[in-house]
């Protein structure tokens, strides 16, 4: 058993190994960590690819005011360099992408025009919904990855850590724009955030 993987009580298949190249060094990979991995950056990058998509679909319909658009493109273009991470970290790490990924980019579209006609308010409602869960998403990943103990990952630990944190900077973002004032509030936060947690689910499966 590998001592990285013996400190995590989620990893129970060590006997086969897995070599996978990333980031120009080699690394050796119980086929658990593999899978948890592999379970990961799926996931993030059909997140990273809804994310770029909502602000999409809100740049269209509040993209005429110059101070939002300026927001939006911002935050957009920040969730467009997590999305060339993941798909950079989808071939490093050998990792079969979601089947979802059309709808998660078609859903995330939708999602944030239907919100941005709702008002900047519910926009931002939205978006402080799906940085509150991704964020936590994040934390979990960090979690697992800790528990493996394993120092060849910290690129890869950092790398979330860096992604976490600038959802995290929308999520306030949204807040300071609002997002506590929309209409329908606590209504749509939840339903928004119990969505996010189905795409996640499915996601990680499909």
């Amino acid at each position: 058993m590998s001592g990285h993987a013996a400190h995590n009580p989620y990893l129970k298949d060590f006997k086969y190994k897995d070599t996978v190249r990333v980031l120009d060094n080699t690394l050796t990979l119980s086929t658990s960590e593999h899978a948890m991995i592999d379970r990961f950056v799926r996931v993030n990058q059909a997140g990273e690819t809804a994310a770029v998509t909502i602000y999409k679909g809100q740049l269209a319909v509040l993209g005429r005011d110059p101070a939002l658009r300026d927001l939006l493109v911002h935050m957009r273009d920040q969730e467009v360099e997590h999305l060339s991470i993941m798909d950079k970290l989808v071939v490093d790490y050998k990792v079969r992408p979601t089947l979802l990924l059309p709808v998660a980019a078609v859903g995330g579209y939708v999602l944030g025009m239907t919100s941005a006609m709702l008002g900047v308010t519910s926009a931002m409602t939205c978006t402080e919904a799906v940085e509150t869960r991704i964020g936590a998403h994040y934390n979990d990943q960090l979690r697992e990855l800790h528990m493996l103990k394993y120092e060849p990952l910290g690129a890869l630990k950092q790398i979330i850590a860096k992604c976490r944190d600038e959802e995290l900077e929308h999520l306030d973002t949204a807040v300071d724009h609002g997002a506590r004032r929309a209409p329908l509030y606590k209504l749509q936060f939840e339903a928004i955030k119990a969505g996010c947690s189905v795409a996640i689910w499915l996601c990680d499966r499909i």
